[in-house]
């Protein structure tokens, strides 16, 4: 692995420059047949319009980009040509490929999606450096899948037999088998629009027919049976497929997958999450995202709004996640369910995916303040940076610890939204309209705005540091507008223009508007103080995370009792990380103290460089995205007290 680390970082040091398409939502230049019906208050930028500078976000890719080059594309054929029966006179044969495990061997149900994933990051990964390699790994995958595919001789395309389908259309016991065929589905749509794989676009169509002639004659009855199985995103697929050839069919199945039990009541404006299975919902409002902006019903819209309010205000953790062991749960007993089991990384990911399509919307800051919360506490932390290996729970359980996936062992839902997430952190740092530039986050980037002819070129330490630099390279003076947010979390903001200070109106929540001509070498300087708040849990205000600014900070509680598994083992095959025994040792130091006037009376700055901090009983205190491979605290037994009046 740290060879192909090496190799991967000398790939991608150019950082070269590719023509690829916008990100969802958004405009892929001649690639849609159907545009967006709806106005937009904010438009994504080109993936490839974007470069990550030196950070902890891009030591994050780089060592995503390692992973899953490492990654044989014959094995994740393997499964898919075992099915179909293709393998006959092969050179070296089938016992030349090294399988995969977890969720990608040959007697799971769900094996094949991995490999969706994959298509996804592939073209991703080649968007955001331009890496060849990522673009040749992407075609030779859609290639195997077209022999596939032909082989199958009528459009079908998955790794296990139409029968899980036929399965699932009976109503007989079945895993999620159109959850698996989302993600191929989402992953040859995406080889066609951010590697310009015009062979993924052919494979995906005869997937839709195949698709249609299989559903079309089903019955109303049939259809509310088969869709209360988990079919992940898939009506999102069918339209993008809509969109990309005008093709009424492919809506048609979109609607197919409309689940009016789940869907109806949030036309309503009610709760009635319950306990329903979290990643099997948050899906269902993205296909409803995805129909407003290409149909304008206002109904999805709203829908989709009153779903994301309602997640953030009473569903969400402090670190931005949901769930736990993947269900909703009553918020008046949410403390209960701080448990070792909560925020599956796959919730976030779609979060964050619906916050994308809010954000263009209505520009809501309020929306941006959440991305920014789940993108640092949950995703960015999802990593090891010893191995690159991936967590798919975010534990809040006092004494528990993230448990990392392996390099072949256990291809988790979680593993492949990972690949996606850590490949894409550039997707959400700028966002643009006819006037100007948002700047949602504080991440060390470059912006080429190629229509405009405006290089944004931004210097930060952020969260280490409160300030951030945006240095302006123009072809010539250009007038634009620069929307920097000004986020919740902060104290009152200083601007400066060329080191002369800016008069600032505006409060947090909301975006101030710098409205100049440009010449090159301006530079816009940004200061945002951060303080310390606790977040308590909305039934037991004893119970609460602290943040310094929008960062989640953990007590380090150490390794006692941690076990460590055997080199070659796969501990968490299938479910078992339901059944994770943590050990936790009994005594740990999971109180605070906390002086609600004079906060620096209780956690003090250890370091000027990181962000750590020490209690009054002497527990070190890192950003959640920091604590690896030892136990922590987030949810803390607050101790409220004026500690300075006692002096």
């Amino acid at each position: 692995m740290k060879k192909i680390a090496g190799m991967m970082l000398a790939c991608l040091a150019g950082w070269g420059g590719v023509c690829a398409q916008s990100v969802y939502p958004g405009k892929f230049e001649g690639k849609f047949k159907v545009e967006n019906s709806v106005p937009m208050a904010a438009e994504c930028f080109d993936l490839s319009d974007v470069r990550l500078l030196p950070s902890r976000f891009r030591e994050n890719m780089e060592r995503d980009s390692a992973w899953m080059v490492s990654i044989e594309v014959n094995q994740l054929l393997h499964s898919f040509r075992t099915t179909a029966g293709v393998y006959a006179g092969r050179e070296g044969g089938y016992m030349t490929v090294k399988k995969l495990g977890g969720w990608e061997s040959l007697d799971c149900e769900l094996r094949g999606h991995i490999t969706g994933h994959l298509l996804s990051a592939y073209s991703l990964m080649y968007a955001a450096t331009g890496g060849e390699v990522f673009r040749l790994k992407g075609d030779s995958l859609v290639s195997g899948l077209a022999e596939v595919q032909q082989t199958n001789g009528n459009g079908y395309l998955s790794a296990y037999p139409e029968e899980l389908i036929n399965r699932n259309i009976r109503g007989t016991s079945v895993w999620a088998p159109w959850y698996t065929l989302h993600k191929i589905f989402s992953g040859l749509i995406d080889q066609y629009l951010y590697a310009d794989n015009r062979q993924a676009l052919d494979v995906v169509k005869r997937m839709g027919d195949w698709a249609y002639a299989k559903l079309k004659p089903l019955s109303e009855e049939t259809r509310r049976k088969m869709i209360r199985n988990e079919f992940g995103g898939i009506n999102e697929s069918f339209y993008n497929l809509y969109a990309l050839t005008g093709d009424e069919r492919y809506r048609w199945l979109a609607r197919f997958f409309y689940h009016d039990e789940v869907i109806d009541p949030l036309k309503e404006g009610r709760d009635e999450l319950g306990t329903k299975h979290t990643n099997t919902f948050i899906p269902k409002v993205l296909a409803e995202a995805r129909n407003y902006e290409l149909d304008g019903s206002e109904e999805s819209r709203s829908l989709s709004k009153f779903f994301w309010n309602t997640m953030i205000d009473r569903h969400t953790f402090a670190p931005g996640c949901s769930s736990d062991k993947e269900h909703y749960f009553d918020p008046a007993q949410f403390s209960k369910h701080l448990s070792g089991y909560t925020g599956e990384t796959c919730c976030t990911y779609n979060m964050l995916k619906l916050s994308r399509h809010l954000f263009c919307w209505d520009a809501s800051s309020r929306v941006a303040d959440y991305y920014e919360r789940a993108l640092y506490n949950h995703i960015l932390g999802q990593q090891d940076p010893a191995t690159g290996m991936v967590a798919y729970f975010l534990p809040l359980l006092s004494g528990s610890h993230k448990v990392y996936s392996t390099p072949d062992r256990s291809f988790w839902c979680c593993v492949g939204s990972g690949f996606e997430s850590h490949a894409k952190y550039a997707e959400g740092i700028y966002y643009h309209n006819e006037e100007g530039v948002f700047v949602n986050l504080f991440i060390p980037s470059v912006l080429h705005w190629r229509e405009k002819g405006i290089t944004l070129r931004q210097e930060t330490c952020f969260p280490e540091s409160e300030t951030t630099s945006l240095i302006v390279s123009v072809d010539s003076p250009t007038r634009a507008k620069l929307f920097l947010r000004y986020p919740l979390w902060s104290g009152k903001v200083e601007v400066k223009v060329n080191g002369k200070r800016i008069r600032v109106g505006q409060k947090p929540g909301s975006y101030i508007t710098l409205d100049k001509e440009w010449r090159e070498g301006d530079c816009v300087e940004v200061t945002y103080p951060m303080h310390f708040s606790l977040e308590t849990t909305p039934d037991d205000s004893s119970r609460a995370a602290l943040l310094y600014g929008p960062i989640v900070l953990a007590g380090e509680l150490g390794t006692e009792g941690m076990q460590a598994p055997a080199p070659d083992s796969d501990p968490l095959k299938y479910n078992d990380y339901y059944t994770y025994n943590y050990h936790i040792p009994e005594g740990l130091p999971v109180s605070l103290k906390w002086d609600e006037k004079h906060p620096e009376n209780s956690v003090k700055r250890i370091s000027d460089s990181t962000l750590r901090f020490c209690t009054a009983d002497g527990v070190t205190i890192s950003p959640l995205y920091d604590v690896h491979r030892q136990r922590y605290v987030v949810y803390w037994n607050v101790e409220l007290k004026t500690y300075s009046d006692e002096k």
